[in-house]
C-alpha cells in the first residue's frame, strides 16, 4: 500500500492539523512605580509645551494608547514605548497607566523602542545618532554577528564600502533614508558629550561634526579648548584638515590653534531651496525631515552613478 493510498483509507476522516493560536495580548493597569525606563534610552522626555498638552489630555481623557513594556528580572516592568505617556501620567497625578506586557528579549525590545520613537518631530541629532547605533547593534546580535562599537570601515565614505550590504543598510531602509545618512549619524556617537551638545544646538554643522568625530578623545578636548579660546567653531575645511593632521600624528595644541585662528572665508556656495517648491514633489504626509533625507538619498545615488561612470 502506497503512502498516498494509506492517507485515503476508507472510513477514516483526515485529522486536521492543529495550529497554535496566537497569544492574545491584554492591556493591564500597572502602577507607575513598577514601570522602569528602558536602559540607555536615547530620547529625552522634555518639560515643554507639548508635554503640558499631553498631561492635560491624560488628565481629562486618560491614556488613549497603551504603553508597551516587558518583564524585568529584578521585578517590575521595563518600558519599551511610552516614556512620555508615563511622565504625563505623573504630571496628571495618576497612579497607574494602561500597558501591554510583552515577553521579548532585549534586542527585539530595542528595535521596537527605536522604531516607535524615530517618527517623532524635534529629535536631536545626538538622540537620533544613539538610537540608530542601538538598533544597529541589536540587529547584528540577532543575526549572530558581533556588535561593532565603531564604524571604522567607512572613514572616507568610500562608495565601494557604502555599496556593500551592512546591518546599517537595514536600519536605513526601515527609516526611509540612505545608508550613508545612517553612518554619518552614528559617527556622532564618537564625539565627546560637549561636542554632541554643540551639534544639537546647531553651533557645529553635521558635516564638519562627522569629520571631527575621527579625532582622538584627547584631540577633541584640545578642540574644545580652542573653540572656547577663539569663540568660534570649525568649518568643514578646518575639520577636514584636523582629521588629516590627526591621521598623520601631527595634530597638537599649536596646530589646532593655528587652524582655529584662521579667518573663515564667507560661504558663497549656500543654496536655499523653497519648501513651497519642493512640496509638489512629495506626498503631503511627508515631514520636512523625510523630505530632506529623500533628497540626500537621491543625491547619494546620483554621486555613486557619476563615480561609476568616471571609473569606466
Amino acid at each position: 500500500m502506497t503512502e498516498k493510498t494509506a492517507q485515503k483509507e476508507p472510513g477514516k476522516k483526515p485529522v486536521p492539523s492543529k495550529k497554535p493560536k496566537p497569544q492574545q495580548e491584554v492591556v493591564v493597569q500597572i502602577p507607575l512605580s513598577e514601570l522602569h525606563p528602558f536602559p540607555d534610552h536615547p530620547f529625552q522626555v522634555r518639560e515643554d509645551a507639548s508635554m503640558q498638552e499631553t498631561a492635560e489630555s491624560v488628565k481629562e481623557y486618560g491614556v488613549l494608547v497603551p504603553a508597551l513594556a516587558r518583564p524585568r528580572e529584578d521585578g517590575g516592568y521595563e518600558l519599551i514605548a511610552g516614556h512620555r505617556r508615563k511622565h504625563a501620567c505623573e504630571l496628571a497625578r495618576l497612579a497607574t497607566m494602561p500597558v501591554i506586557v510583552r515577553d521579548i528579549d532585549r534586542d527585539a525590545a530595542t528595535i521596537i523602542m527605536v522604531d516607535s520613537n524615530l517618527q517623532r518631530e524635534n529629535i536631536l541629532p545626538s538622540e537620533r545618532a544613539q538610537a540608530y547605533k542601538m538598533k544597529l547593534e541589536a540587529i547584528r546580535r540577532k543575526a549572530g554577528r558581533p556588535a561593532k562599537t565603531k564604524e571604522k570601515a567607512d572613514e572616507n565614505n568610500s562608495p565601494q564600502v557604502a555599496a556593500n550590504f551592512r546591518a546599517d543598510d537595514t536600519v536605513a531602509k526601515d527609516a526611509g533614508i540612505s545608508g550613508d545618512t545612517v553612518r554619518r549619524y552614528i559617527r556622532l556617537t564618537e564625539l565627546s558629550p560637549e561636542l554632541q551638545q554643540m551639534v544639537d544646538e546647531k553651533k557645529i554643522g553635521m558635516t564638519p561634526a562627522v569629520e571631527i568625530s575621527y579625532l582622538k578623545p584627547e584631540e577633541q578636548q584640545m578642540l574644545l579648548t580652542a573653540i572656547d579660546s577663539e569663540q568660534a567653531t570649525p568649518s568643514l575645511s578646518q575639520a577636514q584638515r584636523m582629521k588629516m593632521l590627526s591621521r598623520e600624528g601631527k595634530l597638537n595644541d599649536d596646530s589646532m590653534l593655528d587652524i582655529m585662528m584662521e579667518q573663515k572665508k564667507p560661504e558663497k556656495n549656500d543654496i536655499t531651496l523653497s519648501g513651497e517648491k519642493l512640496r509638489k514633489y512629495f506626498p503631503r504626509s511627508y515631514t520636512p525631515f523625510q523630505i530632506e533625507n529623500t533628497i540626500f538619498k537621491l543625491l547619494d545615488a546620483w554621486q555613486k552613478k557619476r563615480q561609476r561612470d568616471q571609473s569606466r
